[in-house]
């Protein structure tokens, strides 16, 4: 999907955070389906290290879409995926040899990490404790079969 021949920049970044608001908005409606919090972070892990700034810009933008429709902090979970990123996704590659393990680390890390994340600012900042609830164990699971075929 381009413009035209002079404008060789595709559309496509545009559409894709088109149809992850709409999305987003009905993860919040039917709790069956995932947020997407993983995925989110895989894509964003491949464009840092592939240094595409247009991926990485448009993904932001989804994560504060994330955060503004679940009620997070804003650019909290931006700052998570950039700590994570830096500092505890290259002790898992350095750790573990099987890839599935640590696409599955990595996931549980993105869930119940942001909440450990978001708990901690909220006794800094004196907000409301987030709650977790089991819906958290389903997301796992969906998302890493979602990230497996990414």
């Amino acid at each position: 999907m381009q413009r035209s021949i002079t404008h060789k920049k595709s559309l496509a970044p545009l559409l894709y955070i088109a149809l992850f608001a709409i999305y987003e908005s009905l993860s919040s409606i039917y709790l069956f389906l995932p947020p997407l919090l993983g995925v989110l972070f895989v894509l964003f892990s491949q464009s840092l290290k592939k240094e595409d700034s247009l991926a990485v810009f448009s993904l932001v933008f989804c994560l504060i879409l994330f955060e503004a429709e679940k009620g997070y902090l804003l650019f909290s979970s931006v700052i998570y995926f950039a700590l994570i990123y830096r500092f505890v996704i290259p002790k898992l590659f350095k750790n573990f040899s099987c890839l599935s393990c640590i696409k599955f680390v990595k996931i549980l890390l993105v869930y119940l990490g942001f909440f450990i994340f978001s708990l901690l600012l909220s006794n800094i900042f004196l907000l409301p404790v987030p709650s977790i609830s089991y819906y958290i164990i389903y997301y796992i699971v969906i998302e890493f079969f979602i990230v497996s075929i990414l």
